[in-house]
């Protein structure tokens, strides 16, 4: 059983070459998307003779955002690397189970941003929260540009977890019909 999961494997790579290539150029997307993530929220600042200089360091969704935007970079290029090494090609199941979490991780912080984001531009009237983008327009505007760099590589993430179930689940056989379902469908 284990010798067939790994020719299946093998045979994956070896007869869906676009696949393989579309896994590998997905991945090293998801590189300057995370690091682009980073530098525009690492850098994103701004001071206001009213109420004081706002940066990133003093919001811990962005903080969140940008330490998983660092774990999904480095990731990627590890598993790019990785996908042309022959013995690991074999291991779909682990490129899924890491897919699959580094887009959930891409989920909770993109969450957490678009609620700072959120508040930034609606306010809170119930805690007396006013709106902070009347007087922060230029750091709300770049989170935004920078949530949506964040959400591509969710989405390059979001593929990859279909390709990778797609190695995965193609390395068995579809479960047999019973007889009598069979018999019924011709019917």
């Amino acid at each position: 059983m284990r010798r067939d999961q790994d020719n299946n494997a093998s045979d994956f790579t070896n007869h869906i070459p676009v696949l393989k290539l579309l896994d590998c150029s997905l991945r090293i997307s998801v590189i300057p998307l995370s690091i682009a993530t980073i530098w525009l929220t690492v850098t994103n600042k701004q001071d206001n003779s009213s109420y004081g200089n706002l940066d990133f360091s003093k919001l811990m969704g962005l903080k969140y955002m940008v330490c998983i935007s660092f774990i999904s970079a480095v990731y990627a290029f590890l598993a790019a690397v990785s996908s042309w090494i022959r013995c690991l090609v074999t291991k779909a199941w682990l490129f899924f189970v890491s897919d699959q979490i580094v887009a959930y991780l891409l989920v909770t912080s993109g969450g957490a941003v678009l609620e700072i984001l959120y508040l930034a531009y609606n306010g809170d009237r119930e805690v007396s929260w006013s709106e902070a983008c009347n007087t922060y327009a230029r750091f709300c505007n770049r989170m935004k540009i920078a949530l949506v760099f964040h959400a591509l590589a969710l989405c390059c993430f979001l593929v990859l977890g279909v390709i990778s179930a797609y190695r995965v689940f193609s390395m068995f056989e579809a479960p047999p019909v019973p007889f009598k379902e069979v018999e019924e469908e011709r019917s």
